[in-house]
C-alpha cells in the first residue's frame, strides 16, 4: 500500500516596498527549512525598493498568497507607507479561506488596514503602539507583549520578538523539538512565551554583581529542572535578597521566577515526549513536575491535552516531516 505523504505547508511572504530587511529575512531563515516558502512581489514590476539603495526581486507576486497555508508579513516603513489595496485584498482572501496570518512588528499596520484585526488583540512594536491605536481604534492594541496568538491572526513585536513569534508557529506546526533545533540552527536564546514583556524601561544602572544579568543563574536553574528550586536560592546564586531578586527577575527576563520555571518545565516535559519513549512519570520526574498526574494537569491546563496525545501528535509530525 503506498503512503500518502503529506502537502508541506506553505509559507507566502509579502515583499513590501521600503520593508525591514531584518523582519523580512526572519521568515526566510526560521522557514527555509521543513517548509515551502515563496517570497511574494506586492508592486507592479515584480521590483521593489529596500533600504541602503537595494532593488529586491522575485518570482511570485500576489497569486501565492491565494495558495499559502500561512502568510507573514514583515515590517513596514511607517511614514507615507500605503499597502496596495490588491495586497489588502490578497491578506482577505487568504484569511477567508483558512490560512493563517502574521505580522512581524510594524506590519500589524497592514493587517489592520486590511480590517483583520477589528475587535482583535494585537501586538506591534511599543513604539508603535499609540500610534496604532490612533488609526484603526478598532484593534485592541498590547504593546507589552512580545506576541499575541489568536489563532488563525498572530502578531509580533520587532526585531527579536518576529523570532520569537516565527518559532512559536514551528512549535506549533512541529513541536518544541523542532523549535529548539530551529533555534540552535541560528544559535539563539531559549523559547520565550508571548506574554513576556517586550520593552524594558531604563533603570539606575545595577549593582557590580548584576551588571552580567541574569543568565548565569538561568543557566544553573535550567540544569536543575529536575529538581525543587526555591526562590532563595535563585536569588542567593544572583547575590540579591528575595525581594530584590524578585523585582530585578520582572525587569530583566517579563515574568515571576515561579511562572518562568513552570515554563521552563513544561517545555522540558515536551521536548522529552517528542524525542524520547520515556512513561509519563519518567517525563514528569525529569521536568521536575512531579507525578504523571501532574504532569496530566499542567498538560490539561495549559495545552488542553494530555501527555499521551500531545506525544502521539507530534511524533507524527516530525516522523512525516523526515519523509
Amino acid at each position: 500500500m503506498d503512503v500518502v505523504q503529506p502537502k508541506p505547508i506553505r509559507v507566502a511572504v509579502a515583499l513590501l516596498e521600503e520593508t525591514s530587511l531584518f523582519e523580512l529575512a526572519v521568515p526566510c531563515a526560521v522557514f527555509g527549512e521543513g517548509y515551502e516558502l515563496a517570497l511574494c512581489g506586492t508592486a507592479p514590476g515584480g521590483a521593489q525598493r529596500a533600504p541602503g539603495g537595494l532593488r529586491l526581486e522575485t518570482e511570485h507576486g500576489l497569486e501565492a498568497l491565494r495558495a499559502a497555508d500561512l502568510v507573514v508579513v514583515p515590517a513596514c516603513m511607517m511614514d507615507g507607507y500605503e499597502p496596495p489595496a490588491a495586497l489588502l485584498g490578497a491578506l482577505r482572501d487568504a484569511h477567508a479561506r483558512g490560512a493563517r496570518i502574521a505580522s512581524l512588528c510594524s506590519g500589524a499596520f497592514v493587517l489592520a488596514a486590511a480590517g483583520l484585526l477589528d475587535g482583535r488583540e494585537a501586538a506591534t512594536h511599543w513604539m508603535y503602539a499609540d500610534e496604532l491605536r490612533r488609526r484603526h481604534p478598532r484593534v485592541r492594541v498590547n504593546e507589552q507583549a512580545l506576541y499575541v496568538d489568536d489563532g488563525s491572526i498572530l502578531t509580533s513585536a520587532g526585531t527579536a520578538a518576529a523570532i520569537d513569534l516565527c518559532l512559536h508557529i514551528v512549535r506549533r506546526d512541529f513541536g518544541s523539538a523542532a523549535a529548539a533545533e530551529v533555534g540552535r540552527r541560528m544559535v539563539i536564546a531559549p523559547h520565550r512565551e508571548g506574554d513576556q514583556a517586550q520593552y524594558v524601561p531604563p533603570r539606575p544602572a545595577p549593582a557590580a554583581r548584576a551588571v552580567e544579568g541574569l543568565a548565569p543563574v538561568l543557566d544553573w536553574a535550567l540544569a536543575r529542572l529536575h529538581r525543587p528550586i526555591t526562590i532563595a536560592e535563585l536569588s542567593g546564586r544572583a547575590g540579591m535578597s528575595t525581594r530584590t531578586f524578585g523585582r530585578h527577575f520582572a525587569r530583566e527576563v517579563g515574568t515571576t521566577p515561579l511562572k518562568w520555571l513552570n515554563r521552563q518545565r513544561l517545555a522540558r516535559a515536551r521536548e522529552l515526549l517528542e524525542t524520547t519513549d520515556l512513561p509519563v512519570d519518567a517525563v514528569a520526574e525529569r521536568s521536575g513536575l512531579g507525578s504523571g498526574d501532574g504532569l496530566r494537569q499542567h498538560f490539561h491546563r495549559t495545552l488542553g491535552t494530555t501527555p499521551a496525545a500531545y506525544r502521539r501528535t507530534f511524533r507524527g509530525v516530525q516522523r512525516a516531516a523526515r519523509r
